[in-house]
């Protein structure tokens, strides 16, 4: 397990299913079933994959991915820049090219309960 102990505790008190996945050089922390805004795309839920990068929680995870994928509705498309994939733990996963401003980091202070606030905000203005 990678994860520091207070994300942990994060994700159990808020009733979050995870899974913390090491594969090759890569930790992947999936949260399964991760709920999506109601009505905006194709499915109420997906399972999200974020990278943990090495010296987390000091540096930042950058980007996320879903599995499967979420469309936009009614009209059935990606959001903007969400057309990559990757390939994690034999599955393909949509890449949501968003960015953590290096500036906005909080080393000691964010973690994974501000990075899915981060999720959340650019889940519900996509377009």
């Amino acid at each position: 397990m990678f994860l520091p102990e207070f994300d942990r505790e994060y994700l159990i008190s808020k009733g979050y299913q995870f899974e913390e996945i090491v594969e090759g050089n890569r930790n992947g922390l999936i949260i399964k079933n991760y709920m999506l805004p109601s009505g905006k795309y194709n499915h109420e839920r997906s399972d999200l994959l974020i990278l943990i990068p090495q010296g987390y929680p000091d540096a930042r995870p950058d980007m996320w991915y879903f599995n499967p994928p979420i469309l936009l509705k009614p009209s059935n498309r990606p959001a903007r820049q969400t057309q990559a994939t990757i390939t994690f733990e034999g599955k393909t996963w949509q890449r949501w090219s968003r960015h953590y401003p290096a500036n906005e980091w909080r080393s000691g202070i964010d973690g994974i309960h501000t990075y899915l606030k981060k999720v959340k905000t650019a889940l519900s203005v996509a377009r």
